[in-house]
């Protein structure tokens, strides 16, 4: 899926395994269990494993693509 994410922090649950791709923008992501932020801005992308969740901090506003791994 394509999307666009406004200025702000969210916390997105996963039922699915995804890859993450930053388009446009910056972001700092924490994966469930971690206690450290990993900044992410245009051209990178991060792994999210199933049944999990992430907290993200939008930076700035961003353009994403969300794959799913099957």
């Amino acid at each position: 899926s394509l999307g666009i994410m406004m200025i702000g922090e969210y916390l997105f649950g996963t039922a699915e395994a995804e890859i993450m791709e930053i388009i446009a923008g910056a972001v700092e992501v924490r994966l469930k269990g971690e206690e450290n932020w990993v900044a992410h801005n245009s051209g990178s992308s991060f792994s999210v494993p199933a049944n999990s969740s992430f907290d993200i901090k939008v930076k700035a506003i961003t353009d994403y693509c969300c794959s799913y791994v099957k």
